[in-house]
């Protein structure tokens, strides 16, 4: 259970995720801010989050409630995974410094808290498109665009899956 103790204090909300962007901030580190579903884990994901946490000292990854997922309309039967398996998954990853599980649709609320130095999303968007750039930018911030490894998505994955069966 040692472990998974140390997995769940990854998983952070209110005021304890307010002293550790304290923390960090005062000991002067990079924060990294970036978001999604990640409903089944693929190497898609890793490789996107192992270049978020390339851009600076501490990644936190927003992860959606299976709520807002839904929001998303990303399928009648998502999120596959619930929210507190997917926060898990992500903080389970070494390279994710924190996780904080988000309930609106996008995370504007979240990154207005978080302040981050660095905003990282896909490349499918433009920079100035992404939720958050107006934040990051006013503050001296980058945001930052990652190419998706190709062949990867969730929605491919559960295809295949589904063609399987």
């Amino acid at each position: 259970m040692k472990n998974l103790d140390i997995i769940n204090n990854k998983i952070f909300s209110g005021e304890k995720l307010e002293r550790t962007l304290n923390l960090w901030r005062f000991q002067q580190k990079k924060i990294v801010f970036t978001n999604g579903c990640f409903d089944l884990l693929h190497l898609g994901h890793i490789d996107y989050l192992c270049k978020a946490k390339d851009q600076g000292d501490e990644l936190i990854v927003g992860v959606n409630t299976d709520r807002s997922v839904r929001l998303l309309e990303k399928g009648s039967n998502r999120p596959i995974n619930n929210e507190k398996s997917r926060a898990l998954i992500i903080a389970a990853l070494h390279f994710v410094d924190a996780v904080v599980i988000f309930d609106e649709k996008t995370p504007y609320e979240l990154i207005k808290t978080i302040q981050p130095d660095v905003l990282v999303k896909g490349s499918d968007y433009k920079p100035e498109e992404i939720v958050g750039y107006d934040i990051v930018t006013a503050r001296g911030g980058k945001v930052v665009t990652i190419d998706f490894l190709p062949g990867y998505s969730t929605t491919g994955l559960i295809k295949k899956i589904r063609e399987e069966v």
